[in-house]
């Protein structure tokens, strides 16, 4: 009996940035994705998540804000966060690190090897 893949929730608003994630990193974890923070937050409240990923800039919210809405609603789950983006905010970014968990920030394009190592440290799967 294998044990199950760790799940992965990715948010992002441009589809083709969620098809090319989902396609990289499935066969290593469940990708499940999410097109708006509001669909990001509907699966936290329904599913357990081992690691949230989002985008920064997205049409009803950034990134950062949608960590502290996770952090306000879901404290301890998922544990670790990270954003891919190709925007940032020094101050925004600094804040999600301080307050919401942040682990990792990563600009885009990211590179698929680099972006396995850091989601394998994020949930502490060093396999």
């Amino acid at each position: 009996m294998t044990a199950s893949k760790k799940k992965i929730l990715y948010i992002d608003d441009e589809a083709i940035n969620l098809r090319q994630f989902r396609n990289t990193f499935r066969r290593e974890y469940e990708i499940i994705t999410a097109k708006s923070a509001s669909e990001g937050l509907k699966i936290l409240k329904n599913s357990p998540i081992d690691l949230v990923i989002t985008d920064q800039r997205m049409p009803e919210t950034t990134g950062v804000e949608l960590l502290s809405k996770i952090q306000e609603r879901f404290p301890n789950i998922p544990p670790s966060r990270m954003i891919i983006s190709g925007y940032s905010d020094y101050d925004d970014i600094e804040l999600a690190y301080k307050n919401y968990q942040l682990f990792k920030f990563i600009s885009k394009p990211w590179d698929p090897h680099e972006l396995l190592e850091v989601i394998k440290k994020a949930m502490n799967d060093e396999t």
